[in-house]
């Protein structure tokens, strides 16, 4: 890539019109004499980057042999894989669009992603076939079902597919400002939004990121609790090790903490990624059950996607003695854009703005605040999406120019620290994943126990937030444990796991305005100790 040696935060840095992001993170270590490097080890698996390479090839063909053109949406519902890493850059090598889909998606959420962004093709893991079998004739622009696994039924075979394609594949000449990939993100109530992300977007993403942060080498090996569907997993797993010739370790599975610990052990990354969640969870297994960890080849540990306690912090630098890099970043923007820098960590703070990037906050009048009071973040940055597909409205109220509202709100100190005063909102940060308490509500008003209700954040023992339910009851049901678990259990199977309420506290009514909507502000202040946890 011309001017590669300039970095993106510096004036004059400028992108090629004609670039496609895959000639920076496959074509270019090849040229370099690179291909006998690791790329992936997965499983039993080392994966070098002239196979990954072939692989990608291979993919990009595959999606061309069945009609698939420049610009069109290719469906990702996959675990973390080669071949997820082959789909993603190869529909992008061809010139088309991965949408990767969190694997957590209903079949309804399936059926909305798919009509959405029109895409006629879905690349599915055998164990998520159902989800994609259960929506039928739904996807009227759906053409075909590619099944990753040994029994694709009346399917397509990812795998034979490959095996009839070419391993080569010239990049097609996409232009810096076409789109490369969306993300679907749920902020706020309604329908996810599908973020569109250009070519040449995230050169200044992981370039930023990788030299200020990090100082990513191509010795490096990753390692990403967040998986490929998410921003965060995306970046740290995909992009930045392969922008940087890195080898990343990717596991199919949920990533439990026992899972985490082992993967650890056994592929011996140098840079752990994870959030407060799963940071939290790892110290329960090690302190509760006594399991060993080894984090002796980690020299740095990350966390993203929800704000980091400072508890937590300190628990984990007592125990490994290994700084977490608390950060801030968002799909929109493309990846964290403030963070805390080694040996510079401020505990409790998500840390300070990276080169490259503009931020101001700002009262509801749009004025700016003075240091340590709390107002409305806005961030500008060459990585800013055009938009969001089929949302108009929702763009204009979101970016205004070369700014974004990001929906946080914010305080920073003398020093430059950024600190999180929470969301502008009532939308909920749930193990770095965003839920909209209106969807929870609605879930829990399909039981015929349930009058009324509300949805808010809580905070449980590790300071993180998880949704908490306030609900009311129709006559002639009785407020007891039985009742909470059968709640729970209904949201559960309606939703996503992750959303269902970890409490729920019945009252006899909800405080509402005049006009009858719902002060959740109320709500949060009749929390003056922790109601019990029946999950």
């Amino acid at each position: 890539m011309e001017g590669i040696e300039l970095r993106p935060w510096e004036e004059g840095f400028t992108v090629p019109e004609r670039f496609n992001m895959v000639s920076l993170l496959l074509e270019r270590h090849l040229e370099q004499g690179h291909g006998k490097r690791i790329a992936v080890y997965t499983q039993d698996e080392k994966i070098t980057y002239q196979q990954l390479y072939e692989l990608t090839n291979r993919a990009g063909n595959a999606l061309v042999n069945l009609g698939i053109e420049p610009e069109q949406r290719v469906i990702l519902l996959l675990p973390d894989g080669p071949e997820f890493v082959a789909t993603f850059l190869g529909a992008m090598k061809i010139g088309a669009v991965p949408v990767p889909i969190n694997v957590l998606a209903t079949p309804s959420d399936l059926t909305y992603f798919l009509n959405d962004s029109r895409a006629k093709v879905v690349v599915v893991g055998q164990e998520f076939l159902p989800k994609v079998a259960a929506i039928g004739k739904q996807c009227a622009l759906l053409r075909h079902v590619v099944v990753v696994g040994d029994d694709p039924g009346e399917n397509l075979s990812f795998r034979k597919l490959i095996d009839e394609s070419a391993s080569k594949l010239d990049v097609f000449p996409t232009h810096k400002d076409d789109a490369s990939y969306w993300l679907y993100s749920s902020g706020t109530t309604g329908q996810p939004k599908g973020v569109i992300h250009l070519h040449h977007d995230l050169v200044f993403c992981v370039e930023t990121w990788g030299y200020h942060v990090a100082r990513f080498t191509p010795d490096d090996i990753c390692y990403c609790v967040p998986r490929l569907f998410f921003s965060y997993g995306l970046n740290m797993a995909l992009y930045l090790p392969l922008y940087y010739g890195a080898a990343v370790a990717l596991s199919p599975h949920r990533q439990e903490p026992a899972l985490v610990l082992e993967n650890i052990r056994r592929y011996r990354p140098t840079l752990f990624f994870s959030v407060p969640t799963s940071y939290g969870q790892i110290l329960r297994e090690i302190e509760d059950k006594g399991i060993e960890a080894d984090l002796s080849s980690v020299r740095y540990c990350v966390s993203a996607g929800e704000a980091l306690p400072g508890p937590l912090y300190d628990r984990w630098l007592r125990r490994f003695g290994i700084e977490i890099l608390d950060g801030l970043g968002s799909t929109e923007v493309g990846w964290v854009y403030i963070s805390n820098i080694p040996g510079k960590v401020k505990r409790g703070s998500s840390g300070s703005l990276l080169p490259g990037y503009k931020s101001k906050i700002v009262d509801d009048a749009g004025q700016e605040v003075r240091p340590g009071e709390v107002g409305n973040l806005m961030v500008s940055s060459d990585s800013l999406p055009p938009g969001y597909w089929n949302k108009h409205e929702k763009t204009k109220e979101t970016f205004l120019g070369t700014w974004m509202r990001t929906g946080d709100r914010y305080a920073i100190d003398e020093e430059g620290y950024f600190f999180y005063g929470g969301r502008a909102d009532d939308v909920l940060k749930v193990s770095g994943i965003w839920v909209s308490p209106l969807e929870v509500e609605q879930a829990l008003l399909e039981h015929e126990a349930v009058a009324e209700c509300a949805v808010i954040g809580h905070e449980d023992e590790m300071n993180l937030i998880k949704p908490k339910a306030f609900v009311t009851l129709r006559a002639g049901f009785r407020p007891d444990r039985e009742l909470i678990v059968a709640l729970q259990k209904a949201v559960k199977e309606r939703l996503a796991p992750y959303k269902y309420p970890r409490w729920i506290e019945f009252v006899d009514e909800l405080p509402k305005t005049v006009t009858g909507k719902i002060q959740r502000y109320k709500l949060r202040q009749l929390q003056n100790k922790p109601p019990a946890d029946f999950s």
